[in-house]
């Protein structure tokens, strides 16, 4: 499986702008099975969603939906909706055949003043596509590693952040910690750009069960990264290694 990270510089709540450059950003990248973008990439990390929050029904899903057909691959993604009166950052993974699995983000970020408006969510979505687990999470979801806890369930983790540049250790140093402790893949996709609250600088990888890069994107650019996800290869480290067995 081939899986396409697109680290993009976001403007400030213009969904229309966000969705031609990211629609353009794929098409310059073809034939992955997966293309992820980043948390909230329709409209930048909004804390304050009133006015700037999308439909359940937003011509960005809709956007998402077409994409997956035209291109036979999932996209992937989180936006700022809203829904019978609450705010939700929802992660979407949309699959070519038009069906939309949703995971609304467990962690609020609570520094930034997230949890105000926005509703968390109770529940671990692990969806499987073209033989591949996949966890879903987002952004600060990446400092609780309980919730990320591998129970023999998934394969990867997809993390879409907006983790603003003075953190971006943090960023690094987490996403090869999940891959090593969940004996997994994990890819992660960040921003880069400011809006009006923070700058970031990206730091967008894929990240190999040993917890080594197979792929990464320019810092502080505009950039796009493929690699391999190789089933049968995380299989027999398994086997060879069985970490997960010892899991508390």
């Amino acid at each position: 499986m081939k899986i396409t990270i697109l680290q993009r510089n976001i403007e400030w709540a213009n969904p229309p702008l966000n969705v031609l450059r990211a629609d353009v950003a794929i098409d310059c990248n073809p034939g992955a099975d997966i293309y992820v973008l980043p948390e909230m990439f329709s409209t930048g990390f909004c804390t304050h969603p009133e006015g700037i929050a999308e439909s359940t029904e937003s011509d960005t899903l809709k956007w998402m939906q077409q994409k997956a057909a035209d291109t036979n691959a999932a996209i992937a993604g989180s936006i700022a909706v809203t829904e019978n009166g609450k705010y939700y950052n929802r992660f979407y993974f949309v699959t070519p055949d038009g069906n939309v699995t949703h995971y609304d983000k467990k962690h609020l970020f609570t520094y930034g003043g997230e949890h105000l408006r926005f509703t968390a969510g109770d529940r671990r979505v692990i969806v499987k596509f073209r033989g591949v687990r996949i966890l879903l999470e987002i952004c600060y979801d990446l400092r609780f590693p309980i919730w990320a806890r591998n129970h023999k369930d998934y394969d990867m983790i997809l993390y879409v952040a907006s983790w603003p540049t003075p953190r971006v250790e943090a960023w690094n140093a987490l996403l090869v910690a999940r891959a090593i402790e969940n004996q997994c893949y994990v890819a992660g996709v960040n921003r880069v750009g400011n809006d009006p609250s923070c700058d970031y600088c990206g730091g967008s990888v894929v990240i190999d069960p040993y917890g080594k890069t197979i792929a990464s994107c320019t810092m502080n650019e505009e950039c796009e990264a493929t690699a391999e996800i190789d089933i049968s290869a995380l299989e027999t480290f398994r086997a060879k290694f069985p970490v997960l067995e010892d899991a508390d």
